[in-house]
This record gives C-alpha cells, structure tokens and sequence, in this order.
C-alpha cells in the first residue's frame, strides 16, 4: 500500500519533467494510425503466421520445404491445402493435370502456377480451361510462385498454386 501511495506521489512530478523536456510545439501535424499500421495488418511478412495456413520456407531442386516439412517433387496448394501433383515437367501441365480444380469449392481467384526455374508460356488450350473455370492464372518461375502464394495466402485471399520444382524440366 505504502508502495502505491509513493508512485502516485511521483507520478504529477513525472509528468511535469517530462512536459519541460518535450516543449509543446503548434501545428505538428501527426500521421494516420490508419495509414501508418495498415500495411502491417494486412502483409505480415515477420514470420508470424498462424500454424494452420500454409507457408514456403525453402526450395531446391527437387524439392519445397512447407511449415518446416520438406517435400520432394511437385506440389498443388489450395488455399491452406497441400498435396502431391503429378507433372514433372512444364510439357506435363495439362487440363488433366489440372482437373481436380472442377470440383474445388470455392473456387479459387487466383491459380499460380510455378514453372521451375523459368518462366515458360502456358498452352492456349490450359489457359481456356482454368478462365473457364472462372480463376485468373499467373506464370512464372517457382521460386515467384511460392513468394506470391505465400503473400496472398497471408492476406486471406482464396488462391491456389501447382509448382514444378525448381529443377524442372520444360
């Protein structure tokens, strides 16, 4: 009690020492709360994920390392779903290879797909097929794949990635 009491009594005196050490200064104009920790909020990009959601750590060349468990071969990710997929190589990815996504509900906005290590331009016929059914498709190399699924993942949006690994073949 007699504890509680002494701050108390010091706290007026602290406030005052402080007042004479930060002088208040007219028209200091503050930034937004909003604005300054709104891009926090959304991208948390410190590591911080919850254990559920699915994140890349690692890749090489045959393999993705997710939530700290390594994987061999090439993988399909959808929303905070991992599995095994079949193609080896970019001339694989096919609309078969991509079929289970007629039955994924909901469905994705967005399909990633991963290419290996470059960027290789999709069939005509694949495209059609994932516009069809109502996804947009991004192409690009694994490595930007993983980053992007990761980051969008993060945010909550619903979005799907098939990746080759790294050391894929065309």
């Amino acid at each position: 009690m007699a504890v509680r009491q002494k701050a108390m009594g010091t706290l007026p005196k602290l406030i005052q020492s402080m007042r004479k050490e930060f002088p208040k200064q007219s028209n200091l104009v503050l930034p937004s709360l909003r604005r300054a920790f709104s891009l926090y909020d959304q991208i948390n990009l410190i590591d911080n994920v919850p254990e559920d959601q699915l994140r890349f750590q690692e890749f090489d060349e045959t393999s993705f390392t997710v939530n700290g468990v390594k994987y061999e071969g090439s993988l399909l990710c959808v929303g905070n779903l991992l599995m095994s997929w079949s193609p080896r190589n970019f001339s694989e990815i096919t609309t078969d290879s991509l079929s289970i996504f007629q039955t994924v509900r909901p469905i994705p906005e967005l399909l990633i797909i991963g290419c290996g290590r470059y960027n290789h331009p999709l069939n005509p016929q694949v495209r059609q097929f994932v516009k069809s059914l109502g996804m947009k498709l991004e192409t690009v190399d694994s490595r930007n794949a993983a980053s992007t699924y990761n980051i969008l993942n993060e945010e909550g949006r619903i979005v799907a990635a098939a990746l080759l690994p790294y050391g894929g073949t065309s």
